[in-house]
């Protein structure tokens, strides 16, 4: 597969259909708006099917747009942005699966390849950096918009530059965006600084019931349905929380657990230098990067912290 055949199903196709991840962050979000914003441009009949994502993201150019659901009809092609596996569009697959042809651009090394044609650059920090090549191979320009977008998703997986997947590609292209005009620092502050009342209400939450385990070297936190209740949470309010224990000193691994069912959770970890997080997450039927990977964990909370913790102390040194 080159990234020639997936321009041909893109030049093929008529009616397309974009989608990406359960509970969305703003990689899956601004790669998904570039796609379906760049494929508008070209004159293509496309939706974007996102059910839920976090307000934090309305200021995208094109998010007006998302929609709940798709069309009832067999679409010619679906295109699945920085997801891994079907399961992970979370009931939304057969838009995906019943298209004539399927495509997934993606960054996960754990990608289990699952679309007709799949293009994924393991060593790019986020989707929508792998994005940026693909358009170019399209010979779509990227504009202003489309732009932003790309730049939303860079600046979430990157975690503002910081993380150690930042190639110098990534600064290359941060540069030419920056030289179409988008505002680089609008977009980190929107992405990154602006929290809404809910979430600091659930950092607080978090704070207070973080555990230091392992001479220091683990931290576990948590919140429950009833946490997200209290503070009218809404989706994407928990985004980030995990990274408060990973950035304590002496720290490697942050577990947060998040309560979605009455015994289901979903289950965040951060390492900081040598964990393979992804493959802690991969013995719960889960996946993601070396450093950032999630879960879901069928069972009672006291039941997952202490599987979760076991397997994350046969990873520590």
């Amino acid at each position: 597969m080159t990234l020639d055949d997936i321009k041909n199903e893109i030049d093929k196709a008529n009616t397309i259909i974009i989608e990406t991840h359960e509970t969305p962050d703003g990689d899956a979000i601004g790669s998904s708006l570039a796609m379906y914003l760049a494929l508008k441009s070209i004159g293509k009949d496309v939706d974007v099917v996102i059910p839920t994502f976090s307000k934090t993201f309305n200021f995208l150019p094109g998010a007006d747009e998302i929609k709940k659901e798709g069309r009832d009809i067999k679409y010619d092609l679906g295109i699945a942005l920085d997801c891994t596996d079907t399961k992970r569009l979370k009931g939304y697959e057969p838009y995906f699966e019943n298209a004539k042809t399927s495509v997934c651009i993606d960054h996960h090394g754990s990608n289990k390849m699952f679309a007709d044609y799949n293009y994924v650059d393991p060593v790019a920090p986020a989707c929508a950096q792998t994005l940026i090549v693909v358009l170019g191979k399209l010979g779509i320009d990227i504009d202003k918009e489309i732009g932003t977008c790309i730049l939303a998703g860079i600046i979430t997986d990157t975690g503002g530059f910081k993380y150690d997947g930042v190639t110098t590609e990534t600064f290359e292209f941060v540069a030419d965006l920056l030289r179409k005009g988008v505002n680089v620092s609008e977009t980190y502050k929107r992405v990154l600084q602006v929290k809404t009342k809910a979430n600091f209400l659930l950092t607080k939450k978090i704070i207070d019931r973080i555990e230091f385990l392992e001479g220091g070297k683990i931290t576990f936190t948590y919140i429950t349905k009833q946490d997200i209740e209290e503070v009218n949470a809404e989706e994407g309010d928990h985004e980030g929380l995990v990274e408060f224990g990973r950035d304590v000193e002496g720290v490697e691994v942050s577990i947060f657990l998040r309560q979605q069912d009455d015994n289901t959770y979903k289950a965040s970890l951060r390492s900081k230098d040598y964990v393979n997080v992804a493959d802690v997450c991969l013995m719960f039927n889960g996946g993601g990067h070396e450093k950032a990977a999630g879960c879901t964990m069928n069972m009672s909370l006291e039941e997952a912290k202490e599987k979760i913790i076991n397997r994350v102390k046969t990873f520590l040194k």
